[in-house]
């Protein structure tokens, strides 16, 4: 992995802020039992389809916005290979389908990080017209997914 991304990856430094947040001795289980009965429990269904898609594409496009720039044939032959398999394992059978059938028309554009953020933004507003929701803009996807929002919200 480049190392050189990692000390701005937002991603990353919102981990090291959880993992040095609060007490560091403090077992994953001792933060469940402090929560309501009621709350874990919830916590710990199963995602339905819409919590499953939100997580989805929050984790392709945070994927896409990290990708390289000059990304090597192997790079781009595996983030391919990746988007192709998500498609075919998608849980959601019907998204699935419908996933693969959208690759197809619109194979992963894999030349650089930017325009493999812009592909997917585009195949996320495809997806989001069969749903009947507003399109995404796609000039700010590295401010969504990987920059932070420009009046410093995220920081």
């Amino acid at each position: 992995m480049n190392t050189r991304l990692l000390s701005n990856c937002k991603a990353c430094v919102a981990f090291k802020r959880w993992v040095t947040k609060g007490d560091s001795d403090k077992k994953p289980e001792e933060e469940k039992s402090s929560s309501s009965k009621e709350e874990s429990d919830h916590n710990e269904c199963p995602l339905d389809t819409r919590e499953l898609g939100i997580a989805a594409w929050g984790l392709m496009h945070s994927i896409a916005a990290y990708f390289p720039e000059n990304p090597t044939a192997t790079e781009r032959h595996e983030i391919a290979c990746l988007f192709r398999m998500l498609a075919k394992y998608y849980p959601c059978s019907i998204c699935a389908k419908d996933f693969q059938e959208d690759l197809k028309e619109m194979p992963p554009e894999t030349e650089s990080g930017e325009k493999l953020s812009q592909w997917l933004c585009k195949l996320h507003n495809k997806v989001n017209k069969k749903l009947g929701k507003p399109p995404y803009d796609c000039s700010r996807v590295k401010e969504r997914w990987r920059d932070g929002w420009k009046d410093g919200s995220c920081d």
